[in-house]
């Protein structure tokens, strides 16, 4: 079993030798990762209009109630904190359920392998990769199921990216693995192909446990009882109800010390009322009392108050991204996160486009952004989304990766000092001068503007002398470059690999194959 005196030695061991190794290289900062927000959020609503969402919100608690199927502990637990139970139904009297998750981290650190620090919370930002998606496309092969070759390949490309502070989890899923053993691949290749923070399994709450005991293999118990290392992505069967898998998950991860998103999944319609702030309270809802269930299993876990809240076409049946509807709804959950007092996750670049096209960016772009405003502190599903999340897109990824570097230096805001006022330029130059050639201009000029890789500035002629690539085709090379230049972290200490890959077998030894 991992975590044993032994191997926690040998890890402390390999830390050190990394942490040496790494003197000629310093990692980046936490403050480079996880860039602060130097531009303010948008506050839709007044003070009485969060008030009534909230005390609406504990309407729902009190009188319609979530059910936890399933899951008798948690049952007890609530019951123990003052809750109403009624069969698998709990009720919470108005103001239990935020005073339950008063015990939660406003801001908490996450640790990569190699040292690594990411800041979640406040005022801190960051990006990482799609979730979840059972197929993968590019320009060469078209969509296809993806496989476990695809995964490693994301990330990698996550790895490489400067734009992406976490490697997500289940950045897609790898269906030529069986069901019940892919997740001892996937969180082996976040251990071993990238040394950022990362997400584990929550299909099951002993896949969940596994996760964790990998993940103790290589960082350590004694440390990982004290650093969150790896999260858990949590969702809520909308509406209001947790079955015993999720909630299973969800405890794992606390009693363990380590994080969980916690995100309501509503499709304004059909899992829940049409209207967007019964939304709103729905979610708020959802939200608090899976956080209120890590607090009582232990209390100053790390959380994050998730949101998944999207429209449909109410003709369809089809959901709909970076909608107007959505985007009022993002301001307004981001509202009542910060008044909770916890981080924030919201997506991410959406779109129901089949492709990287104009689709894709247009409806990417209107949901991610009313994100970043709206004060989200962890955004996922921030590169490679396509067809409402059932596909990752290989040129997708990293166009939308370009797109976070892009909001990198926007949250930066503009810093008003002499030299950004540049008067030294106006001299040098003054009236109808060459302001290109001047001292201030080439001090500056590479740190000025944001340059994005995959933007093409050049003449007609140029482009068309190359090829007349358009933009996808354009990420499609690199990519593939990308991938071509990849640069591994440090190797895992040796007997931290081989006491993984023994694990590894042993769980996939244990028991059959199963694919469903």
């Amino acid at each position: 079993m991992a975590g044993g005196d032994g191997s926690e030695r040998r890890t402390r061991r390999g830390r050190s030798s990394r942490v040496a190794a790494r003197t000629a290289a310093p990692l980046p900062s936490a403050e480079q990762l996880t860039p602060r927000r130097r531009i303010p959020t948008y506050e839709l609503l007044d003070d009485p209009a969060l008030e009534q969402l909230e005390a609406h919100a504990d309407w729902i608690l009190s009188e319609i109630g979530v059910e936890f199927r399933g899951d008798d502990e948690a049952l007890e637990l609530f019951r123990s904190a003052g809750a109403q139970v009624d069969g698998e139904r709990v009720r919470f009297e108005p103001g239990l359920a935020p005073q339950l998750c008063s015990t939660a981290p406003r801001q908490f650190s996450m640790w990569g392998r190699d040292g690594r620090r990411i800041e979640i919370g406040d005022d801190h930002v960051l990006f990482t990769p799609t979730y979840g998606p059972p197929f993968v496309t590019d320009l060469d092969e078209g969509r296809r199921y993806a496989t476990i070759d695809d995964f490693r390949n994301f990330v990698k490309l996550t790895w490489m990216s400067p734009w992406l502070a976490h490697g997500s989890g289940t950045v897609c899923e790898p269906v030529d693995v069986p069901v019940n053993k892919r997740h001892l691949d996937m969180v082996d290749a976040h251990l071993r192909w990238s040394a950022k923070p990362f997400m584990g399994a929550v299909t099951a709450p002993e896949r969940a446990e596994d996760s964790l005991a990998m993940a103790r293999i290589v960082f350590g118990a004694e440390y990982m009882e004290t650093h969150c290392v790896i999260q858990g992505n949590v969702n809520v069967n909308s509406p209001l109800v947790w079955d015993a898998t999720m909630s299973g998950a969800l405890k794992a991860y606390a009693r363990a010390n380590q994080g969980c998103l916690i995100s309501p999944f509503i499709i304004g319609g059909g899992m829940g009322p049409v209207t967007q702030p019964a939304l709103v309270a729905q979610a708020h809802a959802e939200a608090m009392t899976g956080i209120a269930l890590t607090q009582l299993v232990r209390p100053g876990s790390p959380m994050i108050y998730g949101n998944f809240l999207t429209t449909m076409d109410l003709r369809s049946g089809a959901p709909t991204f970076g909608t107007a509807e959505s985007t009022l709804a993002t301001y307004a959950i981001g509202q009542l996160a910060r008044r909770l007092g916890l981080p924030f996750r919201c997506g991410g670049h959406y779109t129901a486009s089949k492709i990287a096209d104009a689709q894709a960016m247009q409806e990417s772009a209107d949901a991610m952004t009313p994100g970043l405003l709206a004060g989200a502190n962890f955004i996922l599903q921030a590169a490679g989304w396509l067809e409402g999340g059932l596909t990752l897109g290989y040129e997708k990824f990293v166009m939308d990766a370009d797109r976070c570097g892009m909001l990198h230096r926007l949250i930066e805001g503009l810093t008003v000092d002499s030299n950004e006022l540049g008067g030294e330029a106006f001299s040098e130059a003054g009236a109808g001068g060459n302001y290109l050639a001047t001292a201030h201009t080439i001090a500056n000029f590479e740190t000025a503007n944001f340059e994005a890789s995959l933007c093409d500035t050049r003449s007609f002629e140029q482009w068309s002398e190359e090829g007349a690539l358009d933009m996808a085709q354009r990420a499609n090379q690199k990519w593939k470059q990308t991938l071509a230049d990849y640069e591994p972290p440090p190797p895992l200490e040796e007997a931290a690999d081989r006491e993984l890959q023994a694990f590894v077998d042993d769980r996939k030894a244990a028991v059959p194959d199963a694919w469903y």
